[in-house]
């Protein structure tokens, strides 16, 4: 956590005041910069929550990869009926035969 001056409104108060937070998530190398309020305690607050927000994004995102992965493996393994993988592979006799078509022909 560092503090530097910020810019923008505020007076005498901004100019002379460090009020600006400035967060670094080491393990993640996220950098937070907040100059919204007049006060260092109140960017120091604001700091926080967006900090914590954009961590809570990346657990969120993480976590959702994981799931679609394990739905992903579970969907392949799933036993299909004889019904349906007879349909399966008529459709793709059916593909295989439409790009035959599309060969060159040998003259």
């Amino acid at each position: 956590m560092t503090f530097v001056r910020s810019s923008g409104a505020g007076g005498q108060n901004v100019n002379k005041v460090a009020t600006c937070v400035v967060l670094k998530h080491l393990p993640s190398g996220i950098v937070v910069r907040c100059d919204k309020h007049r006060t260092q305690a109140g960017n120091r607050l604001e700091a926080w929550r967006i900090l914590e927000g954009k961590l809570q994004a990346i657990e969120a995102k993480r976590i959702a990869l994981i799931k679609a992965q394990k739905s992903k493996v579970r969907r392949q393994q799933q036993y299909r009926s004889k019904a349906e993988q007879e349909k399966l592979l008529r459709a793709k006799k059916l593909l295989a035969a439409k790009k035959q078509l599309r060969k060159k022909a040998d003259y």
